[in-house]
């Protein structure tokens, strides 16, 4: 059981804490309920550009990463579809360190045209690295780009095009910040050797007069089911042929994730799962053969990915998939292999919920989902998942008409 106290401050602004004792350090994390699916299609990327910018500085620090490091601690930070994340490790006895340097960038970011251009061109470098000129790069932006219609999540949080970055207009930056990067947008989570009345006395004293920012709401668009079958086809010299699938399923708290999840275990967690006995060991197709689930909060995509071996066809990839996937929905998942995924489950979350800093980031993650405290339910609702859920579930992906598949590679004419 993880003990998480709450305490709401009078600006919005959420904060949890999990004392831990057997260390001598303190992890403040703050999340951010924006991500890329905040954007808007002519300005992808700006959430991401917006992570970058928090690390440039405020009015009264130069250099976030250098007084915090002067102060025995490290920090990063991530972006992703739904939410931009940003933690700080460091000694308990200068937490106030931390503190001090998120309420300042929170409040008085540099945001100017040098510091905006310096980051556009640091981001426009990380695209064509690790999208452009890297193998496969560019995956997520056909696969999902051909899968959802109008949902934001159509782009990856990178952007859509590396044009979106370098052209993204200075007062559209601002306004982004100004709009997402306030108090009543975040949930902050102090945890380690810290007791909890500390813990408020000391969010109090510096984000305690922060003001609000304005009240946010969504109005995403609806994606639309999917009813036919599409396909996308990308020639590229790469190392091997690649097969890639994108089933819509629900989003992350709905009751039927974690049937999804245990579906991707069944089929492709280790040795003894589905595609590795009967399809990667037997068939002589797949080099690998994975499946997975993205867990964003709208429904997102359940995805199966193969590499091919060489001389194998996409058809013959194709027809090996699909019969694994029609034995699977001719017999259903027995109770054991229900079981063993259920227990997979329980050992890595218990692994995932060892350190207080990971636990800082989960226990706001929780919170902004549902609350903070849910994050001891998790285990309980994979067990409650019965084997005729995972056979009504998996019938309800695995329809031709519900997946988008992606040929990549050199065999692609």
């Amino acid at each position: 059981m993880i003990e998480v106290n709450v305490h709401t401050l009078e600006n919005g602004l959420r904060l949890l804490h999990h004392y831990n004792g057997s260390t001598r350090m303190v992890a403040v994390n703050t999340l951010y309920d924006v991500g890329s699916r905040d954007e808007h299609i002519a300005h992808t990327g700006l959430a991401h550009l917006m992570e970058h910018l928090m690390f440039t500085g405020s009015a009264h620090v130069p250099s976030f990463d250098g007084a915090l490091q002067a102060a025995g601690g490290e920090c990063n930070a991530w972006t992703s579809c739904d939410v931009t994340n940003y933690y700080d490790v460091l000694p308990a006895h200068n937490i106030e360190t931390a503190l001090w340097l998120e309420s300042d960038r929170i409040a008085n970011l540099n945001l100017d045209e040098r510091s905006i251009s310096l980051q556009k061109s640091v981001v426009v470098e990380e695209f064509k690295q690790r999208y452009i000129n890297q193998p496969y790069g560019d995956v997520f932006h056909l696969l999902h780009g051909a899968a959802f219609t109008v949902h934001p999540y159509k782009w990856p949080t990178i952007g859509l095009h590396v044009d979106d970055v370098a052209q993204l207009p200075v007062e559209v930056v601002m306004d982004f910040y100004h709009r997402h990067y306030c108090v009543n947008n975040a949930v902050m989570c102090i945890a380690g050797n810290i007791e909890f009345g500390r813990a408020v006395e000391l969010v109090e004293k510096w984000m305690g007069d922060l003001p609000a920012g304005p009240a946010h709401t969504r109005h995403l668009p609806v994606e639309p089911p999917q009813t036919e079958p599409r396909l996308v086809e990308r020639h590229a010299q790469v190392p091997q042929n690649m097969i890639f699938r994108a089933y819509h399923m629900c989003g992350r708290i709905d009751r039927d994730f974690q049937a999804c999840d245990l579906l991707s275990d069944v089929l492709a967690n280790g040795t003894s799962s589905r595609f590795y006995r009967n399809v990667v060991t037997k068939g002589h197709l797949f080099t690998e053969l994975d499946a997975s689930v993205s867990g964003f909060t709208d429904p997102s995509l359940f995805y199966v990915r193969g590499a091919l071996c060489d001389g194998v066809s996409f058809a013959e990839a194709e027809a090996a998939i699909d019969a694994e996937l029609e034995r699977l929905l001719a017999g259903g998942v027995s109770d054991y292999e229900k079981e063993k995924c259920t227990n997979k489950f329980l050992s890595n979350d218990t692994f995932e919920n060892i350190g207080y800093a990971e636990k800082a980031t989960r226990l706001c993650r929780h919170e902004l989902l549902t609350e903070a405290a849910d994050i001891n339910n998790e285990v309980a609702k994979y067990r409650a998942v019965t084997t005729q859920q995972l056979g009504e579930v998996a019938h309800s992906l695995f329809r031709p008409e519900n997946c988008t598949t992606l040929h990549y590679g050199p065999g692609v004419k």
